[in-house]
């Protein structure tokens, strides 16, 4: 998974966060650090406490390392992998109080990331056979963007745009605002010759004006099944091949049917900003003493 320069800057602003960079202790883990030496070394198995999708490994580690330079991991089970219930899922090695100290972040990392992996899956498994693709959009957690969209391509869908940068998406604010949908198309155009431009429309005349405007994709936004039928009839009549995307309040009830009318794209918020964490707790092994030194899959 790569981690960019706003993820480094996470990880870094969690760990300051958790072992309070700046307060009376000096950023010390004061439970940890009087009870473990500072060489003692152990290997923390990370376990599977449900079934699901795993992602953020290389985040985990990240974090891990922020703490210990020298942490190893040694992985069974790697991104987009699926794993059981009880599945060990990788080995971190190194110094035992940096491994306790950043286990909470390092797992709520990955923990959140395979959660989003884990529900794009799901999704994703409901489409199979259909021809039409999941998608995410930007309803993403601050700074965790890119990670996000990659925990949704490792559990089998698609990235919408990254950003507002590298596709145009005009929606009923900017069609209100420019004063419709012909204008905002044209004004997008003229600035950008080369982005692709799609178009949210909720019925037929807006539907019509941005075939007339000749877009690359339309979105057709919280409308009626029998609403989004007509429109893709309409979409498929059109002498340009443009694509033809459905968004807005799609569950995983409704994910079948749609995907049924035919749709190149489906496109679900929930699969990053509403995905349960998978379950993941770290068991730490101690090397020195040869046995379980403790078992925190809580807090």
């Amino acid at each position: 998974m790569r981690i960019d320069a706003i993820a480094e800057q996470l990880i870094r602003m969690a760990l300051a966060e958790d072992l309070g960079t700046g307060q009376p202790s000096g950023g010390c883990d004061v439970t940890t650090d009087p009870i473990i030496s500072e060489d003692h070394e152990s290997g923390g198995v990370l376990v599977a406490r449900a079934p699901g999708v795993v992602a953020g490994l290389d985040v985990a580690l990240r974090v891990w390392r922020e703490l210990d330079g020298g942490v190893a991991m040694e992985v069974a089970v790697g991104d987009g992998g699926r794993v059981s219930t009880g599945d060990r899922i990788a080995t971190v090695r190194g110094k035992t109080r940096g491994i306790i100290s950043a286990e909470r972040v390092a797992l709520n990392f990955l923990q959140h990331l395979s959660g989003v992996a884990t529900a794009t899956a799901a999704l994703v498994a409901k489409l199979e056979g259909t021809g039409t693709r999941l998608l995410d959009t930007r309803k993403t957690t601050p700074g965790m963007r890119t990670l996000e969209k990659q925990a949704v391509v490792l559990g089998g869908g698609m990235n919408h745009r990254m950003g507002l940068w590298d596709m145009a998406l005009i929606k009923d604010n900017h069609i209100v605002a420019s004063g419709g949908i012909a204008s905002a198309v044209a004004g997008v155009r003229q600035a950008f010759p080369d982005l692709k431009i799609e178009v949210e429309v909720t019925g037929e005349a807006e539907l019509a004006e941005a075939l007339e405007a000749g877009v690359d994709r339309v979105m057709l936004d919280n409308m009626t099944v029998e609403e989004m039928r007509a429109a893709i009839a309409t979409a498929r009549a059109n002498p340009a091949a443009l694509e033809i995307e459905l968004s807005g309040g799609v569950t995983e009830a409704t994910l079948p049917e749609l995907a049924g009318l035919g749709a190149d794209f489906i496109s679900v918020g929930a699969i990053t900003h509403s995905a349960p964490a998978l379950d993941i707790s770290l068991e730490i092994e101690s090397r020195a003493a040869g046995g379980l030194l403790v078992d925190t899959p809580g807090d």
